[in-house]
């Protein structure tokens, strides 16, 4: 009934058979099937032919046109509702590198198992990206490793990394550090300060190719201890320990997520503790 509807407002809107297919995209012949189809269904005429182009709406057309708007007006809003309630069982997920890399594979498993109800999309970038995203309503949380902070954000500490040095008495080889919007490019310009470092250094926004560097035994870098197996590792202490953060909006529209949020405080717990 809504297609015979829609057809019909479009034929009196145009006050054109031929108009209209086109604007509807059909067939003209099909414009008059369905308009007869509902002069049928009705019992009723909507519409006059006076000669070959001139077409008259009749009073029962000008009445069922006004009823027909507001009826397709709130079917659209209802279709818009209810796929807008559809789009809110998606969880948007934006994630630093580090912890993309080494601690989502074993978060988004027991989040999918649990929240099966859920779309779960993960995307994966540095750490400013991914607060920027979470206030531009690109994402519903997010996982940084740089404590960000803005009155709109929500943020907690799920656990604590340790920072560490690789190939450190290499003099030859260059530093591969991290672009200045990433959370440990903090820690690496901190530590070339406090050991007055002027070496050469690379720029390289990408964690898993810093790392594949180093295991090819080329340059040196401050790195995760998460993502340092294999490699010659020196922990820089308590002082560089960063934190993981989960970061979600400070709205209502956060009360959908309580249950992945609950999920992931849990398996947070659970990673402090090993």
């Amino acid at each position: 009934m809504f297609k015979l509807l829609l057809t019909f407002k479009m034929v009196y809107e145009t006050k054109n058979f031929s108009q209209a297919a086109e604007l509807l995209f059909i067939a003209q012949p099909t414009v008059s099937t369905q308009i007869r189809q509902l002069e049928e269904e009705l019992q009723t005429t909507l519409f006059i032919r006076h000669g070959r182009t001139t077409l008259l709406v009749t009073p029962q057309a000008e009445e069922l046109y006004r009823r027909a708007t507001k009826l397709l007006d709130d079917w659209a809003a209802t279709k818009n509702e209810l796929q807008q309630t559809q789009r809110q069982q998606q969880c948007r997920i934006a994630a630093s590198h580090t912890f993309a890399n080494h601690f989502l594979p074993q978060l988004l498993p027991l989040l999918y198992q649990q929240q099966k109800q859920i779309d779960f999309s993960v995307t994966m970038v540095n750490s400013l990206a991914v607060f920027e995203a979470l206030q531009q309503h690109k994402i519903d949380l997010g996982f940084i490793e740089k404590p960000l902070s803005s009155p709109d954000v929500c943020r907690q500490t799920l656990f604590h990394d340790q920072l560490g040095v690789v190939n450190q008495d290499c003099p030859e080889q260059p530093w591969l550090v991290r672009e200045p919007d990433s959370g440990v490019f903090h820690y690496t310009a901190r530590y070339f300060a406090e050991h007055d470092l002027q070496e050469t250094q690379l720029t390289i926004a990408n964690n898993d190719l810093i790392v594949a560097l180093l295991h090819q035994g080329f340059g040196k870098a401050i790195i995760s201890q998460s993502a340092a197996a294999g490699l010659p590792f020196r922990s820089l202490g308590a002082s560089y320990q960063r934190q993981f953060y989960l970061i979600t909006r400070q709205d209502q529209s956060q009360q959908r997520l309580a249950a992945v949020i609950k999920q992931i405080e849990q398996w947070a717990t659970t990673q402090r503790h090993k």
